[in-house]
């Protein structure tokens, strides 16, 4: 059996982030060799994640960023069980350091995120070592937008953020009204740009809730499509970010606000990741 100093545990510690223990245990099970410590910390990661499997991990931290020109935006979610972990130094490094290596890699989906090489490991494989390191369920959830602007907005608190992306880039004020946009999809939760957008199975479903509704008011049969059809208008104005009311000046949709500033300028995309949700 090797002679585990403390200057090795230290060594793996400060590599892994794992517990001095249990860095000490994995040296004398690996008979001191780092690779395969770390592969038995991973491991123990592993076991973890399935141990906790059944867990609610609601807390945690979402963050949005995007490049220096602003023609690509990420927002990652690093979900945990508890508060504490979540406002941790190291949790908080962690999402920004992976929010920051999205931005860089601009990877095309979850799967790729995960598999991005982070300090000589995948992204997947240091969420594992955190696991097995704090003992709590984690998980990652990344989107993107590719546009011509991209504006992210990080709610206080960082458990809402969100990402806006423009068909335009060379207008006046363009990250301005951007941020503006951003802000919108935080607070008012859109469920698509505009309504042609909705998914046909939410229409089915608004359209079912309003002739359910009117037959209930004892509205006759004959005209129940039509009174579905006026409160699906109505759901079209609440919910798709063009024809919803602008928070900063209620007498004005969003679109509205947009064709003030170009009459080409409008939204193709956003994101929105929330805690819990």
């Amino acid at each position: 059996m090797a002679n585990i100093t403390a200057a090795e545990v230290n060594k793996l510690r400060k590599m892994t982030g794992a517990g001095m223990m249990d860095c000490k245990r994995a040296l004398v099970e690996s008979d001191g060799d780092f690779d395969k410590a770390i592969e038995i910390l991973r491991k123990k990661g592993q076991k973890v994640a399935a141990k906790r499997a059944d867990k609610e991990a609601n807390e945690g931290m979402v963050l949005a960023k995007t490049n220096k020109d602003h023609s690509f935006g990420a927002v990652v979610m690093v979900n945990c069980e508890t508060d504490f972990v979540a406002k941790g130094d190291s949790f908080t490094e962690y999402v920004n350091g992976i929010t920051d290596l999205a931005i860089e890699k601009k990877p095309a989906t979850l799967e790729d995120f995960k598999s991005l090489d982070l300090n000589g490991h995948t992204v997947g494989e240091t969420l594992i070592e955190m696991i097995g390191r704090i003992g709590e369920k984690m998980d990652i959830t990344y989107e993107f937008i590719n546009a011509a602007s991209v504006s992210a907005y990080n709610h206080q608190g960082n458990k809402l953020a969100t990402l806006i992306g423009l068909n335009m880039n060379d207008i006046e004020d363009v990250d301005q009204t951007g941020h503006q946009l951003a802000m919108q999809v935080a607070a008012m939760n859109p469920v698509a740009v505009d309504k042609d957008n909705v998914d046909p199975v939410i229409i089915e479903k608004e359209i079912e809730i309003g002739k359910e509704q009117a037959r209930r008011e004892g509205k006759p049969e004959n005209i129940l499509e039509k009174i579905a059809m006026g409160k699906l208008n109505k759901f079209f104005r609440e919910n798709t970010l063009l024809n919803q009311d602008f928070v900063r000046d209620t007498k004005k949709t969003v679109r509205q606000y947009l064709t003030e500033h170009n009459k080409e300028l409008t939204v193709v995309e956003f994101k929105r990741l929330m805690l819990g949700a």
